[in-house]
């Protein structure tokens, strides 16, 4: 019988993931109401906001439609990071921001929008939600902060850089596979079929 999931990178298992880099015994459950705990906990969270917050291929979002209320706002999702207007570099109409919790445009000074805006997003995901490589790369970002301000061990601190940036290779290649960038700037929604080397066997 397999598993219906495969999936064991929690947030439990990256505390003891980074307890394990400095040393500590490992714990049954997250409890905030031991001091350690709870400061490695913040170190995790503070290491995923950073990452997720330059803004992957997993958590960006292009063109993505808001629509204004009946009041004329238009809210902002709590767990949106970073926005901006799609193509706003070349229609220089608006230039927007966030103010309580809604979307404010600079240029007309006012929170009221008479019809849809596009932006361009970064989105923040719960732990669980991010793919693989991007956990282990948080995880290993932490276990580096974790030792530099719990342990103070220099030698411990660099092994733990190496492998924080073999995690953060990994995620950048899962970067540039998932993307499909091209140097040609083919949009999204559109095709480009370019020259394969097995075609010139085929004439």
């Amino acid at each position: 019988m397999f598993p219906t999931t495969f999936d064991t990178e929690t947030e439990l298992s990256a505390v003891n993931s980074i307890l394990g880099s400095i040393g500590q015994a490992p714990v049954q459950q997250l409890e905030f109401d031991n001091p350690e705990i709870s400061f490695i906990y913040n170190i995790l969270k503070e290491c995923d906001l950073d990452i997720q917050n330059e803004g992957w291929i997993f958590n960006r979002e292009q063109d993505y439609t808001l629509l204004p209320d009946s009041n004329g706002w238009i809210q902002i999702p709590e767990n949106v990071l970073r926005m901006d207007v799609t193509d706003g570099q070349v229609w220089r109409t608006t230039d927007v921001v966030k103010r309580n919790g809604r979307l404010y445009d600079k240029l007309s000074h006012s929170d009221k929008f008479e019809g849809p805006i596009n932006l361009d997003l970064v989105w923040r995901f719960t732990f669980e939600d991010l793919p693989s490589v991007f956990k282990r790369y948080i995880t290993m970002k932490a276990a580096g902060r974790a030792a530099t301000q719990l342990v103070g061990n220099k030698e411990l601190v660099s092994l733990l850089a190496t492998q924080e940036a073999y995690a953060r290779a990994a995620c950048l290649e899962y970067e540039c596979n998932q993307g499909d960038y091209t140097f040609f700037g083919t949009p999204s929604g559109g095709a480009y079929h370019s020259f394969q080397p097995y075609q010139a066997l085929r004439r």
